[in-house]
């Protein structure tokens, strides 16, 4: 299945409930969600600083 803005938002909820949880500071991803599965990058990009904003973490998204 495809994944859409709204169930992107609750993996990425997930994620930082799990670094917050166990200590992890530094998160590398690429541009999840935007190549195969075809979701805009600026809407993705938006989703995780709305969801990370607050925290320490620190996210570094790479391309190939």
């Amino acid at each position: 299945h495809k994944p859409t803005y709204e169930n992107m938002r609750k993996s990425l909820e997930a994620m930082k409930a799990h670094c917050l949880n166990n200590g992890v500071t530094d998160i590398s991803m690429p541009r999840i969600g935007c190549g195969l599965d075809r979701l805009d990058w600026n809407k993705v990009s938006a989703i995780l600083g709305e969801v990370f904003e607050g925290t320490d973490i620190k996210i570094t998204v790479y391309t190939l």
